[in-house]
């Protein structure tokens, strides 16, 4: 068993106002996209500039905060809300859905290409490999909170969580932040960095993020109130997931239907 590093979620106290480490791993998210999507629009005929690039980023961070808040009262909370309706609007209390800020990102991506004349899918294409490394650094700051840990396990590298009663847990937000995160960057980057056709890359990024997803499940603790949906064992996360590997498959049979040698040339 190892020791969860109780590490202070208060990075700097200035008296006035606190800067939290959870605040400052959405700085790293998006600064990080920023500059991966920087890279990506210098290559050449990339069709992106560094005005779109900065402008995405500030569309879709708009969209993960708003979704993420909506998605998670929508999916995780709905009840609290009918009896509280303006704890939508409480983010200081905690509170944010993957699969929310996902949804809040697409809108924002297609108000995004209204606005720059791109397709829906030009804009997920080229959004899609900079968001897994900012994921990463969400659960980072969830393991530094204590928050989102695991079922009960007595594997060697279980931890006692504060609030999470005496036994070591799966420290799952660092396993969803390794495979959605980290793995997920390399498998889509490599895959969009040679020319693909298009709805690939999203096609791609959905899928793995969908199969990923419900496989960390298996090892995340439920929602207290929600408990399992079904089977004792199927978790609404896995339920909002299917879906998305649904998706992913029926986006990248289309995409090399229409274009079946774009990724050979």
């Amino acid at each position: 068993m190892l020791t969860f590093p109780e590490i202070d979620p208060v990075a700097l106290d200035l008296g006035f106002i606190q800067i939290h480490w959870y605040g400052l791993m959405y700085l790293v998210a998006f600064g990080t996209a920023w500059w991966l999507g920087k890279k990506r629009a210098a290559l050449p005929n990339s069709g992106w500039n560094a005005e779109q690039v900065s402008d995405i980023i500030f569309y879709g961070a708009l969209g993960v905060v708003l979704g993420g808040r909506f998605g998670y009262v929508l999916f995780y909370n709905f009840s609290a809300f009918l009896d509280d309706p303006l704890m939508l609007v409480r983010v200081w209390e905690g509170g944010m859905s993957f699969h929310g800020g996902l949804l809040g990102v697409l809108v924002a991506m297609y108000l995004f290409g209204r606005r720059y004349k791109k397709t829906f899918f030009q804009v997920t294409d080229f959004i899609a490999p900079l968001v897994p490394l900012g994921y990463f650094a969400g659960r980072i700051g969830n393991f530094i909170n204590g928050e989102l840990w695991g079922r009960v396990t007595e594997v060697p590298w279980g931890m006692v969580f504060p609030g999470a009663g005496p036994d070591p847990r799966h420290p799952s937000m660092l396993y969803q932040g390794f495979l959605e995160g980290l793995v997920l960057f390399i498998i889509i980057w490599i895959y969009s960095s040679k020319p693909r056709p298009l709805m690939a890359v999203s096609g791609a990024y959905v899928l793995g993020v969908g199969v990923f997803r419900i496989v960390n499940e298996f090892f995340r603790q439920p929602d207290a109130h929600l408990g399992f949906i079904a089977f004792d064992w199927l978790t609404m996360g896995q339920l909002l997931s299917v879906p998305l590997v649904i998706l992913g498959i029926v986006l990248m049979a289309l995409a090399y239907k229409k274009q079946p040698s774009m990724d050979s040339k």
